[in-house]
């Protein structure tokens, strides 16, 4: 691949067929570092669609390389969402709206990624497509459940990666493997032909090597008719009495360095309680993934249960533990949560850690109880993002032994302002010795 330049996407459309090429080759020698990221590629396909790109129109996306989950269906293809037991199903009559919106746009698909399976863990570990491994060190975790798509993007087989996140899985991979993640405002991103985990939390967004890139993939695959944008003022906000509890102090140390780096540059950063994080904390959020993928993929669960991983079945399960009353009320207590918060939150930027840990190792992660610890913690930053309705995107910090990922949120329909944000932040990091 190209070297990324500032402003400069590595990527054009007559050298994609000759990309491609050097793509099958590293992709057959199987090297460890490369394993598990792909549950399937296209290349052939991909080299047709790259041979088509001379006709058209140039455009900015034109021959760049992209990722999809293997949540989205892709015309022709398979769907697996990381299971084994939908392998049965017919090929996908027709592309998911975002890969079809890419294709538009010139982007040429590689392949299907791994993922933890139903996207139902922000660890990323899958049992049977195996684990992709860290970029920095094969021993630890990729996060997820977007592992494989961060892992084409930080090992540079794609350009942009392509994913779900109902709990941070798109910014907890991104913080783990040194890239950025950016998870959309729900409604501005279409879910039509991916599978769902959750319809009340699940978002669609990219993952790539730049905000830039993030931001260019967003805007092929977002809807024009939403709501209309709102601005950020320069304001950064840290909660105290949010996402700092159990913080592994390589994380603390490096997201403080941060945000001196940024009051530094000319940044003002306010320290604030939250009150709705106070009480978001005492929402069952569990509760959104359990219900709503049972109702899914509950017939299937049952069916072939032998195939399923247990740890992803097990959390399915407790479904059965709620009544529809007290899920209304759930569904109820989230909404008057994202009122309150927005009214909190107002216009500015709220500032966290990715994830108040480092990848851990997966031999730390072999008896259920520390596996269902570590998640909890993992996901409890990033899902506040997705509990109340708001736009997010992690940018790498720290260093290849202390990967970290600085969270920047806004409320609901800020999500050009946003980016516009995590831009100049990115350049301030860029210019701080990592």
């Amino acid at each position: 691949m190209k070297d990324r330049q500032m402003n400069d996407m590595p990527w054009t459309a007559q050298d994609t067929k000759q990309r491609l090429q050097k793509l099958a080759t590293r992709l057959a020698q199987s090297a460890p570092a490369d394993r598990h990221i792909f549950t399937n590629t296209y290349v052939p396909d991909a080299i047709h669609a790259a041979e088509q790109l001379q006709d058209r129109p140039d455009t900015p996306m034109n021959g760049a390389l992209i990722s999809i989950k293997d949540l989205f269906d892709i015309k022709g293809k398979v769907t697996h969402a990381g299971t084994q037991f939908m392998r049965r199903d017919k090929p996908a009559s027709s592309d998911a709206d975002v890969v079809a919106a890419l294709r538009l746009a010139g982007a040429v698909i590689v392949g299907h990624t791994n993922m933890t399976e139903l996207a139902y863990s922000g660890l990323g570990l899958n049992p049977h497509y195996g684990t992709p491994a860290n970029v920095f060190d094969a021993q630890k975790i990729p996060g997820g459940s977007t592992s494989g798509g961060a892992l084409s993007v930080a090992r540079d087989l794609v350009d942009i990666a392509i994913g779900t996140d109902t709990g941070g899985s798109l910014r907890i991979p991104a913080a783990f493997n040194g890239i950025v993640g950016f998870k959309p405002t729900q409604s501005t991103v279409s879910r039509t032909g991916c599978k769902p985990l959750s319809v009340t939390l699940d978002s669609v967004g990219p993952m790539a090597k730049t905000v830039a890139e993030c931001k260019m993939a967003y805007d092929v695959m977002r809807h024009h008719s939403v709501q209309p944008e709102l601005p950020l003022n320069s304001e950064f906000v840290i909660p105290d009495n949010f996402g700092f509890d159990e913080i592994e102090p390589a994380v603390e140390k490096h997201f403080w360095d941060a945000v001196q780096g940024l009051e530094n540059a000319g940044y003002k950063v306010a320290r604030e309680t939250f009150t709705s994080l106070e009480h978001c904390q005492q929402l069952p959020i569990w509760q959104f993934a359990a219900i709503e993928s049972q109702a899914v993929y509950g017939a299937s669960a049952q069916a072939y249960s032998a195939e399923m991983d247990p740890r992803v079945a097990s959390r399915m399960a407790r479904a059965s533990e709620v009544d529809a009353v007290t899920y209304r009320k759930t569904l109820d207590q989230r909404l008057r949560l994202i009122e309150a918060f927005n009214m909190e939150l107002r216009d500015r930027t709220l500032l966290l850690p990715t994830t108040p840990i480092l990848p851990p190792k997966l031999s730390d992660l072999e008896h259920d109880d520390a596996y269902g610890q570590t998640n909890l913690l993992a996901l409890r930053n990033p899902s506040i993002a997705n509990v109340l309705d708001c736009c997010s995107v992690s940018l790498p910090a720290g260093t290849a032994n202390e990967p970290i990922g600085i969270m920047l949120t806004a409320t609901a329909h800020r999500d050009h302002a946003l980016l516009n944000v995590a831009a100049t932040v990115e350049q301030t990091f860029h210019s701080r010795p990592v």
